[in-house]
């Protein structure tokens, strides 16, 4: 097992695209994707690998020399947190796309499922491969859950939503299992609509997420959130979760949460008393950059209600569309800040 400092520091999933690779412009003008945007990419496609690539180890160096505890990939190589994955799979109808409602309540497309979801071959193990060898810290990857993918899809094969979301369960299960696998330290489960439709996560999220986690051998967390403030244009978010407790009888190892923009009240933190909690402490929809005392206030705050043992420290969700100066400055902040609490305590 890996070690950490207390109050180790890390990144949610994304980090700035660079404008020579993706066209950031069109990006931030809508939600993120849900099918496959080739169109995004200014590389072409005989140099996209390579561009891409290039753009991870760029993300990586940032996060080090800014000082973070455990690294990710950035999510370079997508274009968005979850169609890459979403739309690998076979069951996905390629040739015509779905529709389904967002969570600002607009119709977008999505894929379509058109028969038996299944994973056929390995999709982000050979990028958990590269990030492990090139990090020189632990590192995380970030994965759709279940329950979001089934929100995002149209199904035309399974007799229910339930049936759906437990054979994408079985997918992630095993992508999972092949980043562990790949050296990937955390494998993390993105889950953004379990806040979004509460009602229907009751129903039967736990079960397919519990069944993503099915004999994994390593380190879990999962991330809920209130969606983009930058791309929904949603600078007021409420200020607690409607699908929060549930999740302390998940098999999921860490919850990470936003707290720092909708400024979450950290009392909530006692509804999750057997997990360690990936707090955020970096407002996305500002882009002025908090100082280190501002980030250190955060913490500490959280600290009242968790201990430190059980604390991680993240930005809020959505980082991908700030541009690469100021989101650097903000973990840098950020770990600057986690240093000033992890000195007051040790």
């Amino acid at each position: 097992m890996f070690e950490l400092p207390i109050l180790p520091t890390t990144i949610v999933g994304s980090y700035p695209q660079p404008d020579w690779l993706i066209d950031r412009e069109r990006l931030k003008a809508s939600l993120p994707p849900r099918v496959r945007a080739q169109s995004l990419w200014r590389v072409p496609e005989p140099w996209l690998a390579d561009a891409q690539e290039a753009a991870t180890l760029m993300a990586i160096r940032d996060q080090e020399e800014a000082g973070i505890d455990i690294v990710g990939d950035g999510e370079m190589r997508r274009e968005s947190y979850s169609n890459r994955l979403a739309t690998a799979l076979s069951g996905i109808d390629t040739d015509r796309h779905g529709q389904a409602m967002d969570r600002t309540g607009k119709l977008n497309p999505v894929p379509r499922v058109a028969g038996p979801i299944r994973r056929v071959a390995p999709i982000e193990a050979q990028d958990a491969a590269f990030l492990k060898r090139h990090a020189r810290r632990p590192v995380k990857l970030t994965l759709p859950g279940p329950f979001t993918m089934t929100q995002q899809a149209q199904n035309d094969h399974y007799p229910s939503d339930r049936a759906l979301a437990l054979d994408y369960a079985d997918a992630v299960n095993a992508e999972i299992k092949d980043l562990f696998a790949a050296g990937v330290d955390v494998v993390q489960l993105d889950e953004p609509y379990l806040q979004a439709r509460a009602d229907a996560a009751r129903d039967y999220s736990l079960e397919a997420i519990d069944r993503a986690l099915d004999g994994v051998g390593g380190l879990t967390a999962l991330h809920i959130c209130f969606g983009y403030a930058l791309v929904h244009g949603n600078t007021v978010k409420p200020k607690a979760y409607d699908f929060l407790a549930e999740l302390n009888r998940s098999r999921v190892d860490i919850i990470s949460l936003e707290a720092a923009q909708p400024r979450l009240d950290p009392a909530i933190l006692a509804e999750l008393p057997d997990k360690t909690i990936m707090y955020g402490v970096l407002d996305l929809s500002d882009p002025v950059v908090e100082t280190p005392e501002v980030v250190a206030s955060r913490i500490r705050e959280a600290l009242r209600h968790v201990a430190p043992e059980r604390l991680w420290v993240a930005p809020d969700c959505g980082m991908k569309y700030h541009t690469r100066e100021i989101a650097f400055a903000k973990l840098k902040a950020m770990a600057d800040g986690a240093a000033l609490v992890r000195a007051e305590i040790s």
